[in-house]
């Protein structure tokens, strides 16, 4: 009912600010264009990267896959789910492991885009009550959730559906909260960088957009897909009105009223997803259909735009400069140095973090080498290497440094929202060097293998590999942390400027309109080239504090002027061929072999544990009992968590034994829709959907540059029977 009610003002608000954005994105596609023409053209220098960059580094593989409790709000049970991580980093929960194996539909597939990790209760609700305001549970009241284990994991999101797991003990928790978050920080980063058009004109419209509505600084929701970032910025507006509208008529006891908020929240936001979805890929459309001609005028007339341009920015640099440096002397200068102090070193310790657990892991592997066996060993290890830079346990101590970024009181004067935003970029740069880093290794490596003679020989090229890597590394680190320094220095500093600047700039800029040709005004804009001339203001400033913190070695920084001795010219060459296939090609395992591993979905993550507290996998079939609830045996009084985890407990044991009977005797039925699976999650032909949403199950076997939902390829899953033991493990490597 309230959906059929708010239909229309829902969608006359979308389209109102999502016909906006399109005009702003038209206008930056054509700005956008030029600048890619031009850099085409003209080429740039800089220092060129000395490790080598794997090009598809996680093609038909698997994050981590494992049992996990998730609580069903439709029938407000918790069910044991099998959960798999594919390499394009979206959730898939199956009813169970066999689901899987058979290739059934999953139940629900979640973009995690825009979620936070929770891991209590307690932040949770904290949440939930400021997300209605005026709407608190009472003491002694029955809260929105309760939690069988004192291990909960919750998917928080403002705008979409909430989702809730559980976990038995403290370190499986803290596992699947460091995959959990590296899922999110993968899907965060949905924009593809490779486009030299498309996404700059994305994300430059969404930030003039959300200027001429005087919001400037850092954005929290600029994560996912286009579609998702569009739908935030249209949720980020419509949600007030909303509120303010739906609150009041909400009815029941707070938890009730929560549960029907959020429920509402999301529905909403998925009528605006797939409204945001069809205007921008008209939007696009219209833009790709222009781009021909746009390109034609650009090529012939390129001397002229820039000539035009240089004029414009004359004027608008004679007017706007005097003003930008003293606001830059007065408000910007003095901090420069305490802003970068900040960024510096915890993002240093990350980086240095990366180089110890790459060094640590190649010297593990050669000891273990030579103690070992040889080449039949090496194998093995590199396989395991191959992936480090996506175990997400691993890769946590590099992560965890940046939880240490604190801007303090220069996050309120420089109106910084969240410091979010830079931690996962960071991160991301980790994540990235640490492959670079094992793929030259093992590109180097297996060019070695042909000229050892013993094993002698294999440690000690390890060794004298390890170390080239190491240099490059450093190198490379170098390079990559100053210009991560100056971008968000940059993104700290310009909206901190325009604002400042806006009251007496921003008004007189429409007189410099009438310095564009016609023919060049779908090139040159006076707000882009005013924004330049605000960036020259304090770009000297930014350059010369980065530039003296690598003179004095800050942080292992190196200077610009620094060139790599014993450069390897042809190193990038190896890079260029086939994909190295360790097992392939040393493992001496008959064909047959061979295939059959091809065939399974190779995991990244490998336990040393592995056996559930419970002592038996969880494999919830059709039909099977539902673990009662603590309210049910105990009408009135909260649940305690030992009684919530034996109650499980005995359920599973029956379960356990129900699904091996089933099995022996063929007889294991394939799951069927029930009333505790969303509606959503049986649809098979959705293409694309925002955080949340089901998705078909062939998203967990498409490439990595697809998004969640998109349809794809699928290769069979095959049953792994070599890494369980007979009690069954709760995770699956």
């Amino acid at each position: 009912l309230c959906l059929t009610w708010l239909c229309c003002p829902v969608a006359e608000k979308t389209g109102k600010v999502l016909g906006e954005f399109c005009r702003c994105y038209k206008e930056q596609f054509g700005v956008a264009l030029f600048n890619s023409v031009r850099y085409e053209i003209e080429g740039t220098g800089g220092p060129q990267a000395q490790l080598l960059h794997r090009k598809v580094p996680l093609e038909d593989h698997v994050i981590y896959s494992g049992n996990i409790f998730q609580y069903i709000e439709e029938n407000k049970k918790w069910r044991n789910r099998f959960c798999v991580v594919p390499h394009n980093y979206g959730l898939v929960l199956y009813e169970n492991k066999l689901a899987y194996e058979r290739e059934l539909p999953p139940r629900v597939l979640v973009n995690s885009a825009g979620y936070k990790i929770l891991t209590s209760v307690e932040q949770y609700l904290e949440l939930v009550n400021n997300s209605l305001p005026g709407v608190t549970t009472k003491s002694g009241h029955s809260p929105i959730l309760k939690c069988p284990t004192d291990f909960p994991l919750i998917l928080w999101h403002p705008y979409a559906r909430h989702y809730y797991f559980c976990v038995m003990t403290g370190k499986e928790q803290d596992k699947w909260r460091a995959v959990f978050q590296d899922c999110v920080r993968h899907c965060n980063n949905g924009i593809s960088e490779d486009s030299r058009v498309e996404a700059p004109a994305f994300t430059d419209a969404i930030r003039m957009y959300r200027q001429s509505k005087e919001q400037y600084g850092t954005w929290d929701m600029l994560c996912g897909n286009e579609t998702q970032v569009l739908s935030n910025l249209v949720m980020e507006e419509l949600l007030p009105e909303l509120r303010s509208t739906i609150g009041p008529r909400l009815k029941g006891k707070a938890p009730e009223r929560q549960r029907t908020w959020i429920q509402v929240s999301d529905a909403v936001y998925r009528m605006v997803y797939e409204l945001a979805k069809a205007q921008y890929d008209a939007a696009v459309a219209r833009c790709e259909q222009e781009r021909p001609q746009l390109e034609s005028t650009i090529r012939t007339d390129m001397d002229q735009i820039i000539t035009s341009k240089e004029h414009l920015a004359s004027k608008i640099r004679a007017f706007v400069l005097p003003k930008a440096e003293v606001c830059v002397r007065n408000h910007v200068q003095p901090y420069i140095s305490s802003i970068l102090e900040a960024l510096m070193a915890p993002t240093s310790q990350g980086f240095a973090e990366v180089r110890e657990v790459f060094f640590k892991e190649v010297t593990d592997m050669n000891m273990n080498v030579v103690n070992e066996g040889g080449l039949e060993k090496l194998v093995e290890y590199m396989e395991k290497l191959s992936h480090l830079a996506f175990h997400p346990v691993k890769m946590q101590s590099c992560y965890e440094k940046m939880d240490q970024l604190k801007l303090e009181g220069l996050q309120q004067r420089f109106d910084v929202s969240s410091t979010s935003v830079f931690k996962q970029r960071a991160q991301i740069h980790m994540r990235q060097q640490m492959d670079d880093a094992v793929y030259t290794f093992e590109t180097l490596l297996h060019q070695e293998l042909g000229k050892l003679q013993g094993r002698d020989d294999l440690c000690k090229s390890i060794q004298r590999i390890l170390e080239r890597v190491l240099k490059k590394f450093d190198y490379d680190s170098s390079t990559v942390r100053k210009k991560f320094f100056r971008e968000a220095l940059l993104q700290i500093t310009i909206p901190f400027l325009l604002k400042k600047l806006a009251p007496t700039c921003k008004g007189e800029l429409a007189k410099f309109q009438e310095l564009i040709f016609e023919d060049f005004a779908s090139f040159i804009l006076v707000e882009n080239t005013y924004e330049e001339v605000v960036l020259q203001s304090v770009m000297k400033d930014i350059m010369q504090a980065v530039k003296e913190a690598a003179v004095q070695r800050k942080h292992n920084l190196y200077r610009d002027s620094m060139v790599m001795h014993n450069s390897d010219p042809n190193l990038h060459l190896l890079g260029e061929g086939v994909a190295i296939d360790w097992s392939e090609e040393y493992s001496g395992q008959p064909e047959a072999e061979r295939r059959r591993r091809a065939k399974q979905v190779v995991s990244v993550i490998q336990d040393d544990e592995g056996t559930l507290p419970y002592g038996a996998e969880a494999l919830l079939q059709p039909g099977s009992p539902e673990p009662r609830e603590a309210e049910e045996a105990h009408p009135g009084v909260p649940p305690s968590p030992p009684d919530a985890v034996k109650e499980i407990r005995e359920a599973l044991a029956q379960e356990s034994l129900g699904a091996e009977q089933r099995l022996m005797n063929g007889t294991a039925a394939p799951p069927s829709p029930r009333a505790d699976v969303p509606a959503e999650a049986k649809v098979p032909h959705v293409t694309a959907a925002p955080p949340g949403a089901q998705s078909p199950p062939a998203a967990c076997h498409q490439r990595g540059d697809n998004e969640t939902g998109e349809q794809g390829e699928r290769s069979p899953p095959q049953p792994r029977g070599t890494t369980e033991s007979g009690e069954g493990v709760q995770t699956e490597f």
